[in-house]
């Protein structure tokens, strides 16, 4: 009888070394992951904020120009408001699923690459 507990508590002893050696093995799967999906985001997150300090420099740039053809300096920060805003319901419409879809394709692929 004595033998036949002691083979439970090994089984039982096996059981709890697996599952604590499968959290472990879960928990360094999801920091790699996370280290090599967060580095490629702020990167992409850098491009786009010098992409869009370019961006505001040009637009006050034409619109200075534009309001000193009209005559108005700020006829010309109503027309660049104007086309960004034309440009934004664009995008809201039309293009929200093709950003959207490549961006979490994106995502999931560098999730699935290093496994």
């Amino acid at each position: 009888m004595s033998t036949s507990k002691t083979l439970i508590e090994l089984l039982f002893e096996k059981i709890e070394e697996y599952g604590k050696t499968n959290y472990e093995l879960i928990k360094f799967k999801l920091l790699k992951s996370t280290a090599l999906i967060v580095p490629s985001l702020i990167s992409r997150l850098i491009i786009v904020l010098v992409i869009f300090c370019f961006t505001l420099i040009l637009s006050i740039g034409i619109a200075l120009f534009f309001g000193d053809l009209l005559g108005k300096l700020y006829y010309g920060f109503f027309i660049i408001a104007a086309f960004y805003l034309v440009i934004g319901i664009i995008l809201h419409f039309f293009l929200f699923n093709w950003i959207k879809k490549p961006v979490a394709d994106s995502i999931i692929k560098q999730i699935l690459k290093q496994q």
